[in-house]
């Protein structure tokens, strides 16, 4: 009876100690490390800093107009040319970048997680059909596509939101996808069946999590990849639209004015940049960590 107590509580212990061998290796990644308490300030800053201030980014002081930089006053960063404080702008446009990149990631990731899962596990032709869909789709214009979703949802957040989620779960479901076909193979699987298992059953809960290494890493790049979308729909004026804020219109904004006041551009450009910088090196120290052939 001792003996099956400390094989009970031996596997346990095992399976940490991998988990804690990867974010071991990956804290010896002092680029990722660095990025990550960047990334973690900006974030803060941009959920938090809007609340260190009296006003918010649509209330003008039609007062200090085109304020340029000053430290001291009550707008730091100075006022874009409707009297409106430009760090509080940015940091509220920040909040909503920040938020519709990683909620579009994490919607993106499940749809197209569990989609190859069930393409991959269940094969033939119900595989088959399945990706002729995220080929067609795949295949459809991008900005046409938000478009027809701006018409159809009648604009605004939910149109963007959707159609990002709409093109960009594709490319984590190939994925999975060819992960679930090797795994769908495997000794544990054919237990699993032999023991009465259902496919849903087999595909949440051996399947998905056996995934989970190549999910965290795709994961941690389609956060930028959905950032950088909603900027640019922004910037070309079809994504989040004034009087709101995001990283993508501040910067159409001050591409509009960069020659006479290059500030504009920037503040909300360093930010977007420093974002998308720091959560690709973050994706690097993750592949590293949970690389199988550094194991």
């Amino acid at each position: 009876m001792p003996s099956d107590i400390t094989l009970h509580e031996a596997a346990p212990a095992r399976s940490a100690s991998t988990l804690q061998l990867q974010f071991r290796r990956f804290r010896k990644n002092w680029l990722a490390m660095v990025s990550v308490w960047l990334l973690a300030a900006v974030v803060l800053a941009c959920f938090l800093g809007p609340y260190a201030f009296p006003f918010t980014g649509e209330d003008a002081d039609f007062d200090n107009i085109s304020a340029g930089i000053n430290l001291f006053s009550a707008h730091p960063f100075g006022t874009d040319d409707f009297g409106r404080d430009l760090l509080v702008r940015v940091l509220e446009g920040g909040r909503v970048s920040l938020t519709i990149g990683f909620l579009g990631a994490l919607v993106a990731g499940v749809i197209g997680v569990l989609y190859g899962a069930v393409a991959g596990f269940v094969g033939g032709r119900a595989d088959g059909l399945m990706m002729r869909l995220v080929e067609i789709l795949y295949g459809f214009p991008y900005v046409i596509l938000v478009i027809l979703l701006s018409l159809l949802f009648g604009g605004g957040n939910i149109a963007l939101f959707a159609a990002i989620v709409f093109t960009l779960w594709l490319t984590p479901a190939v994925i999975v996808r060819a992960q679930a076909q090797s795994l769908a193979r495997r000794e544990f699987v054919e237990a699993a069946r032999a023991g009465g298992m259902t496919n849903r059953q087999i595909i949440i809960e051996h399947i998905v999590p056996n995934c989970i290494s190549v999910v965290i890493v795709y994961g941690s790049l389609l956060v930028p990849e959905v950032i950088l979308s909603e900027s640019f729909l922004s910037f070309l004026g079809i994504g989040i639209k004034e009087p709101q804020a995001s990283w993508g219109n501040l910067i159409q904004t001050g591409t509009n004015a960069m020659d006479t006041d290059l500030r504009l551009l920037l503040l909300p450009g360093i930010l977007l940049a420093t974002v998308l910088f720091t959560l690709n090196f973050i994706a690097d120290g993750l592949r590293d960590a949970f690389d199988p052939n550094d194991r």
